[in-house]
């Protein structure tokens, strides 16, 4: 009867050992869900982050092009005298 017990409470510590295996890997799966969510969350964050930060660059570059004084036309002038005392 001994022999009996034993493999009882060996099949009942297997069972145990199994639910709380599959347990556990539910509570893994749910939270790498949650952190997978998250990160696609603050990536399109980001992303609308950059596409106002392109927005507010292409504004300034456009208030500088209507000033007259965009970097290229310095550079040009600058490079300009450099060029015809050589």
């Amino acid at each position: 009867m001994d022999a009996e017990q034993d493999s009882d409470g060996s099949a009942q510590s297997t069972a145990d050992m199994t639910a709380f295996v599959q347990n556990l890997l539910v509570q893994m799966q749910t939270r790498f869900q949650t952190m997978s969510e998250n990160i696609i969350t603050k990536i399109d964050e980001m992303g609308a982050r950059i596409d106002e930060l392109e927005l507010s660059i292409n504004d300034l570059k456009a208030e500088m092009g209507s000033d007259g004084m965009t970097p290229t036309k310095v550079k040009d002038e600058e490079s300009k005298p450099a060029d015809s005392s050589a």
